[in-house]
């Protein structure tokens, strides 16, 4: 029991560092996009991480040939190279809490797409969340203001469907006989990032201005962001139910959205405001269905 205590103890724990490495990332990478073009940087994030997952996969003795090569090339593609490519484009002119809510409303995107492609027909609490989510998109989104941040808003969005998409072809993999999660992580972290790689060197842009601050940065991305917390979020998921390690996905885009107020000073419109609420709020409701599913006999 005592045992068992203490292993609940380090998952809710990991689930809080993972929280704040990766809400605090919006920031660090907003303020990165002044040195650094967005495909330069994405590709020695991503890359960097994926060689360091396979360091974790050869120390943990598992083989390290990839699974299923045609659909951990297509996670990579859809998970790393549009996902994180779009939402660290999306940081060029977008403010960095915005961008984290509407790339963070992949759940409800999940949800859509699951029904069709696996399935799995929405249920309960899961319609409400969708509707309240969907109005928040509208909100945050202001189509019919003419704002100037409409492009990076539509990439953030961009990313949260492609993020959505390589988890409907992640969780068809594991019907088809299921794969190691480190093994599929590492690899389709490196696949996109070598995508993002070749981006990088055919859009035209400046060289990276690497300073002190800079190399923090990516070294808190290539080693804390793109390994570390995905560990984590594997024990995570292991040990903790759904519905509680789901607060993970709620939580980070509340902390992206403190951190860019507390030290970038970024404010909100009104509708923006209420936007940001509503899909908090949908995201809070899925949370609350997980806990609920856990619960029953």
């Amino acid at each position: 029991m005592r045992e068992k205590t203490k292993t609940l103890s380090r998952a809710i724990l990991a689930l809080i560092v993972m929280s704040l490495i990766w809400g605090y990332n919006w920031v660090l990478v907003k303020e990165a996009m002044r040195l650094a073009a967005p495909f330069d940087f994405s590709a020695i994030r991503t890359i960097g991480g994926g060689v360091l997952l396979l360091g974790v996969l050869a120390w943990q003795g598992k083989p390290l040939r990839p699974p299923d090569i045609p659909k951990t090339l297509l996670v990579g593609v859809l998970c790393t190279t549009l996902s994180v490519g779009f939402a660290t484009w999306a940081l060029v002119e977008g403010g960095a809490g915005k961008m984290a809510i509407l790339t963070y409303a992949m759940p409800f995107w999940l949800i859509l797409m699951a029904w069709p492609l696996l399935g799995e027909r929405p249920k309960g609490l899961q319609w409400p969340a969708v509707a309240l989510s969907l109005a928040g998109l509208v909100l945050l989104l202001e189509p019919w203001s003419y704002r100037g941040d409409l492009f990076p808003s539509t990439l953030a969005v961009a990313s949260g469907l492609a993020w959505a998409a390589s988890a409907v072809v992640t969780k068809r993999m594991d019907r088809d006989g299921g794969v190691d999660p480190v093994s599929l992580s590492a690899w389709q972290v490196l696949f996109g990032g070598l995508f993002l790689a070749a981006a990088a060197l055919v859009v035209p842009s400046a060289p990276i201005r690497w300073t002190p601050w800079m190399a923090g940065v990516m070294a808190y991305n290539v080693v804390l962001t793109s390994a570390v917390a995905i560990l984590m979020w594997f024990y995570v998921l292991k040990v903790l139910p759904a519905g509680i390690a789901g607060l993970g996905s709620l939580a980070t885009p509340v902390l992206g959205l403190f951190f860019a107020y507390a030290l970038l000073g970024e404010r909100f419109s009104l509708c923006e405001g209420w936007g940001g609420a509503l899909i908090i709020a949908a995201l809070f409701i899925l949370v609350l269905q997980g806990l609920r599913n856990h619960r029953r006999p």
